[in-house]
């Protein structure tokens, strides 16, 4: 199809570029050409692309129409490739933060982590008569376990209750894929012992957290979502975060539903039901740890983990009204997830609260196993959130034309935020331009497509493996197959770019914050059930936030800032440097301290703490 070559951009280099407030760089919007496909439309869809005759030039006209042979196929990219974005360790002499010692246990680092938090009261939980909704933190859990006033066994027995209850409804809510009552009854005996013995491991001795079912959890099978992948890649043993946990005392109970193989934002699995939003179960709880999300925000869990390779944590995290935190590529060991883009992919935390995220987060950070790719050991520092003296002198970097690339509800909702932590704390905004943003979406796309492309492909050389996918699913890897070498060296080429773009950016402020998500759930249709659901367009907005911190390995955090005329969950993000982390956690709790006193209650929710 040489007659038809699109032409390509010419990237000029990164120091003529003004990111300046004043900028002639053009902000690019998100133009996706694609219709929304459910049912009978995906399939032929995916028997198109999978034609012999139709297949290749259906590809080029994608690829074509949706920009990718002009930003990516066909341009002119002088920067070197970076295939993975490792960040070399620097001390950023950050603000109220402690140093860990990185030979401590998880139990022991879970420990110096509530240290760093403000003081709580010991009363009983018939004290707390909240005159707004709470949520129940990991802290409660601890308190009324040590106080006597409920067991781990307790709480195990009522979870098992609601998750058995949550099925039930007229609309299932689908938290889990796998969940076995006999294992959680048997964590929860031994929890209680200890604590009878007053000998618990940890504060998260007891406490219930979930998994996405991209992590391996014994003993269950780790099926990505999908009816297939755990018969060839059969699940041997913990993942390193979720042995953490174990190791902890943690209740490991069960494995959150996502979306088959991460494929979309909106979390619908056609297998395992769609995992709804609780603020609405007509619509999506977000994707890919939709599931994670949902039973956060349902009370059944106050933590659960993740995986984010493209938003996959926060997203879901803004649009059910939760925390979400993706740390620095390579602070988290890998070990035990699912390979299935082994450069953008992140396992992250999903909480009710920032304290509890910390916690979760203390647990299962620190060293790499040796067979990891990795710089120096960078050092942990925590944050001081119980420190009388708050972080001073915070230059947030707003990108105008990009924050405001939302709905209006979103933007003033943020917009609102942003000011109102902006007078509380004084600290100050710094207008700048972050240039290409579309391209290093498309960038992402291609690299997320060709890394997963690439894991599966000795599955997908079995046909029966390929028709035993959802077909939103099956179209959706048959367009990351269609990536060539070329495409995904010039993506790592901009993957490099980008990343001398934002680090020019950190020199003129400590995070970049923008809105979370561009729209709020969306509705599940009847025809996604099935078959799942291609909507590329209200993807495009869900996820148009969440890039760099997967592609160029950056700290990303969430943190619940209001609601739409519907009573839909929205979120705002702060982006930082490289091991930034004590700082993202600060501005979260801050901002979460401010808006705290207005969280509702979702529709759907579980007081398994709290109830009589």
């Amino acid at each position: 199809m040489g007659l038809l070559r699109a032409a390509g951009v010419v990237y000029k280099p990164v120091e003529q570029l003004d990111l300046g407030p004043d900028s002639n760089e053009i902000y690019v919007e998100a133009d996706i050409k694609a219709p929304r496909m459910g049912g009978l439309l995906a399939k032929i869809f995916a028997w198109i692309l999978e034609s012999r005759i139709f297949g290749a030039l259906a590809f080029y006209i994608l690829k074509r129409l949706n920009r990718v042979h002009k930003f990516i196929s066909n341009a002119t990219v002088e920067e070197p490739p970076m295939f993975v974005p490792l960040h070399p360790y620097v001390d950023l002499d950050e603000q109220e933060v402690i140093e860990i010692d990185s030979d401590a246990s998880p139990a022991e680092r879970v420990q110096q982590a509530m240290n760093c938090l403000p003081l709580t009261s010991e009363n009983s939980l018939d004290a707390f008569k909240f005159s707004c909704f709470r949520r129940w933190t990991i802290a409660d859990y601890s308190r009324a376990y040590r106080n006597g006033e409920i067991t781990p066994l307790k709480i195990a027995e009522r979870f098992i209750d609601a998750v058995h209850e949550s099925s039930s409804r007229p609309l299932s809510i689908a938290f889990f894929i796998n969940y076995d009552a006999e294992d959680i009854l048997r964590q929860a005996t031994e929890s209680t012992l200890r604590y009878e013995r007053g000998a618990p491991i940890s504060a998260l001795d007891g406490v219930p957290i979930a998994v996405k079912d991209e992590i391996d959890c014994s003993p269950y099978p780790t099926t990505g979502g999908t009816k297939w992948l755990h018969k060839v890649r059969p699940c041997t043993g913990d993942a390193c975060c979720v042995a953490r946990l174990r190791s902890c005392g943690a209740i490991l109970v069960g494995k959150t539903n996502m979306h088959e193989l991460g494929a979309t934002p909106s979390g619908i699995n056609p297998h395992y039901g769609p995992p709804r939003n609780p603020y609405d179960p007509s619509r999506i709880s977000g994707g890919s740890s939709s599931g994670s999300a949902a039973v956060v925000c349902a009370g059944l869990c106050p933590a659960a983990l993740g995986v984010d390779g493209g938003g996959s944590v926060r997203m879901p995290a803004s649009l059910s009204g939760v925390v979400g935190f993706k740390p620095t590529f390579g602070r988290i060991p890998h070990s035990g997830v699912l390979p299935l883009n082994w450069t953008v992919g992140m396992v992250g935390v999903l909480a009710g609260t920032l304290e509890d995220a910390f916690i979760v987060y203390a647990a299962i950070s620190g060293h790499l196993p040796s067979h990891e790719p990795t710089t120096l050991p960078p050092k942990i520092h925590f944050p001081l959130l119980n420190s009388t003296n708050p972080i001073s002198n915070i230059k947030l970097a707003i990108y105008g034309e990009w924050f405001n690339d939302c709905n209006e509800e979103i933007r003033l909702c943020c917009s609102n935020a942003v000011q109102l932590l902006c007078e509380r704390y004084n600290w100050k905004t710094v207008e700048v331009t972050i240039p290409e943003l579309e391209v290093m979406r498309l960038a992402h796309y291609v690299t997320i497509g060709s890394e997963c492309s690439t894991a599966l492909s000795s599955h997908l050389e079995n046909f029966r493996g390929r028709s035993e996918f959802g077909w939103d699913a099956r179209v959706v890897v048959d367009i990351y197959g269609a990536f060539n070498s070329n495409e995904y060296i010039k993506a790592q080429k901009l993957r490099y770019r980008h990343m001398q773009i934002h680090n020019k950016i950190f020199a003129k402020a400590d995070v970049i914050v923008t809105p979370t998500t561009g729209m709020t759930a969306y509705s599940i249709s009847k025809n996604a059930l099935k078959t799942g659901e291609l909507d590329y367009v209200n993807g495009g907005t869900i996820i148009r936030y969440q890039i760099a911190g997967n592609f160029l390995g950056l700290p990303a955090i969430t943190v619940p800032v209001g609601y739409d005329k519907a009573g839909l969950p929205i979120g705002l993000q702060f982006i930082g440097k490289p091991w930034s982390e004590p700082t993202l956690m600060h501005l979260a709790f801050a901002m979460q301290a401010l808006c705290i006193t207005d969280y509702r209650k979702p529709k759907v929710f579980y007081d398994i703490l709290g109830k009589k």
